[in-house]
């Protein structure tokens, strides 16, 4: 029975990790890239069986190709649809499922094959509990699983895909930039403060670290939502941003699920955190164990320093 793949690729994050889930099933995996051709160009090289390439015209958001890609995926017939979770990888995956009839399901961890059938593994309970389905069909999946670093001794060529004409329905009009200029999603550093934080006063402390580590400055959900101390655009986690960046600062946060799914792709992660058996820091490369308000000034010097 076919048990090929396809995988939405709108950027580079998890291509390897959903690479990896896919090869479990023991068939094709071609990955579908809505972007740039230097995008594809980069995703050749990731092991995948063939790389398709969909390249936006100009002003013309991914979102105005869901048609295409659908098409495109009906002509390959795959068992499993993959994306990473992104609000156009959801959509560009949902035009791909109802093409397909393929069931649809979120936070998807891992996948395997039960004689015909694919059991997929997701996570529930904001990471707590996995569960496992079994389908007999096709599924479409958001991957919510680890990022693996995978790479082919010989890179495939990049087939393009004919984009056609979008249409007049969608297009971009205007580009406006969230408070604190580049934003949280595409930072290439983040400080982020919990409810280790004992005061709202103090985010003058955080925004030190920030300015001097030229970081963007982000938060908990308790810190928007319970304390009201900063807006939902600097939530990290599961329900709000998922970020990326080289640095990630987790000042006074302890860990829970919700968080620690908003900051798997970063790249290197500090914990600040004055319990020593704070969960954090089974999540984290560098942790500090103390309080925070003698350890913020002196990172602070830190980096003053660096500069």
């Amino acid at each position: 029975m076919n048990m090929n793949s396809l995988l939405i690729i709108i950027d580079e994050r998890r291509a390897g990790g959903m690479l990896e889930a896919a090869r479990a099933l023991g068939g094709a995996v071609v990955a579908a890239v809505v972007g740039p051709r230097s995008l594809a160009e980069r995703v050749c090289v990731r092991g995948f069986d063939r790389v398709l390439c969909l390249e936006p015209a100009p002003d013309t958001p991914a979102e105005a190709y869901a048609a295409q890609l659908a098409e495109a995926a009906a002509a390959l017939s795959p068992r499993l649809i993959l994306a990473a979770d992104s609000p156009v990888s959801r959509m560009l995956l949902g035009a791909a499922a109802a093409k397909l009839n393929a069931a649809i399901i979120g936070a998807v961890r891992d996948v395997a094959v039960s004689g015909d059938n694919i059991v997929i593994s997701r996570s529930m309970a904001e990471g707590k509990v996995l569960e496992d389905i079994e389908a007999a069909g096709a599924v479409a999946g958001i991957f919510d699983g680890e990022e693996v670093d995978i790479s082919a001794s010989q890179p495939v060529a990049v087939e393009s895909l004919a984009a056609g004409d979008a249409g007049a329905a969608i297009r971009l009009v205007e580009i406006i930039e969230s408070e604190g200029g580049e934003g949280l999603l595409t930072a290439a550093r983040v400080v982020s403060v919990g409810s280790g934080l004992a005061a709202k006063n103090d985010l003058a402390l955080i925004g030190e670290l920030a300015a001097a580590a030229h970081a963007e400055i982000a938060c908990t959900l308790p810190i928007c939502d319970d304390m009201r101390w900063l807006g939902p655009n600097r939530v990290v986690g599961s329900s709000h941003c998922q970020v990326a960046p080289d640095l990630y600062i987790a000042v006074g946060i302890s860990g829970q699920p919700q968080h620690i799914s908003g900051i798997r792709d970063a790249k290197t992660v500090v914990a600040v955190n004055n319990d020593p058996e704070a969960r954090i820091f089974k999540h984290c490369n560098y942790g500090i164990v103390g309080d925070l308000y003698k350890i913020v000034p002196a990172l602070v010097s830190a980096f003053k320093n660096i500069d």
